[in-house]
């Protein structure tokens, strides 16, 4: 096997994150909001999908790769957009970009993460996807756009569940609700932690890289705070994003997406794709599982735009699991930073040749040559029947 086999699934690598990472930077990375209810559900309900095999007939072996947009990727998987990686593991945005481009895996680079636009670009050879969190601001706006035009950017993700912060007790606890701070307490956990101290201090303390030319010099932590309340509304609607689609020639793809209603509006405003989401469990805890939106929008819209799903998908199962009820293509954001938890600089590489393997095992045991063929062996159940 291609990966350290001490790690062989994400809840090992979660495990062995947790015990490497200061508290503060494995809650933030952790948690949901609220009492983590949707957070849990994700995984939970995703796992009551169940697939049939087929075992008595030909079988020509599996071919596991996935055209989107006009690339064919190695596996239906990519790397979703994560704010602040550098905080929960130094250089963590570029250690998966590496990654992402030697498993030809599509990687989303955050506004609000710690690597810049040109950074990404650089490291995927012009393949990063860059997700924007829209700005107040119409010339910061365009600016950010033309960066990543010229960065090559193929794909644009707008994001759209945003309309405020989630509620995270233990980053409210922890600082790390904006302005963030450095409690005795957290100093403590940074003390206890010297690898990962070591390596920020190799690698400095975490900025947001692609916001820098919008920042004032010198702000305080509080002063950054205000800066990023007074930069960015997460609330969309038609009139916000209709300059977007104007100037960008790329592939839009709108994330957040939990309802026919913003599907609709997606397919109306011309975006080219969605990606079903509920931010990880991260901003409304009384919200569905994704699985079930997926599975009813995938039914209904994926023959007029591409169908994504990310939230709660943990191995190669939850991969094969989420293709089965319709989509088109799947991201997981916490399972790899587990893994440069983990592993650090390894830890993206192990990560994403670990999926793969356990990805082509379902396919191979269920008799599946083609990743298009996965819907066929969805076996009717709960999910399947509340989506009809």
């Amino acid at each position: 096997m291609d990966f350290n086999t001490r790690y062989p699934s994400i809840d090992a690598l979660r495990e062995k994150a947790r015990r490497r990472m200061p508290a503060f930077a494995f809650e933030y990375l952790d948690g949901g909001c609220n009492e983590d209810i949707n957070l849990h559900r994700n995984t939970r309900e995703l796992r009551e999908v169940q697939l049939e095999p087929r075992y008595i007939r030909e079988f020509g072996g599996v071919d596991t790769s996935c055209e989107l947009f006009g690339h064919r990727y190695d596996m239906p998987l990519g790397v979703a957009p994560v704010g602040l990686q550098g905080l929960m593991w130094p250089n963590a945005p570029e250690i998966l970009a590496k990654a992402a481009l030697k498993h030809n895996l599509p990687f989303i680079l955050s506004t609000v993460t710690t690597t810049d636009i040109e950074r990404a670009a650089e490291l995927t050879e012009g393949r990063a996807w860059f997700q924007l969190y829209n700005p107040i601001e119409p010339e910061i706006r365009k600016d950010i756009l033309r960066r990543a035009d010229a960065a090559g950017c193929p794909v644009l993700v707008l994001l759209c569940d945003v309309p405020t912060f989630g509620y995270r007790p233990r980053d409210i606890k922890n600082g790390l609700a904006l302005p963030p701070k450095m409690s005795l307490a957290n100093v403590l956990q940074v003390l206890g932690k010297p690898r990962w101290a070591m390596q920020t201090l190799r690698y400095g303390q975490p900025t947001f890289e692609t916001l820098k030319p919008y920042m004032p010099g010198g702000m305080n932590l509080r002063q950054l705070g205000a800066f990023m309340n007074r930069t960015f509304s997460g609330l969309l609607d038609a009139e916000k994003i209709k300059p977007i689609r104007d100037q960008w020639k790329g592939k839009l793809v709108l994330k957040g997406v939990a309802s026919e209603w913003d599907t609709e509006q997606a397919v109306k405003l011309g975006f080219d794709g969605i990606i079903v989401s509920n931010h990880g469990g991260r901003q409304l805890d009384a919200g569905e599982a994704t699985i079930h939106p997926l599975t009813r929008l995938a039914a209904r819209y994926r023959d007029r735009i591409t169908v994504m799903v990310d939230s709660g998908l943990r191995g190669g199962p939850d991969v094969a699991r989420a293709m089965a009820c319709g989509a088109n293509f799947t991201f997981m954001g916490r399972s790899f930073m587990y893994g440069v938890g983990a592993l650090g600089a390894r830890g993206g590489d192990h990560t994403m040749a670990m999926l793969k393997t356990q990805f082509r095992q379902v396919m191979d045991q269920l008799c599946c040559e083609r990743v298009e063929d996965l819907p066929k062996h969805l076996v009717t159940h709960r999910t399947a029947r509340n989506s009809s």
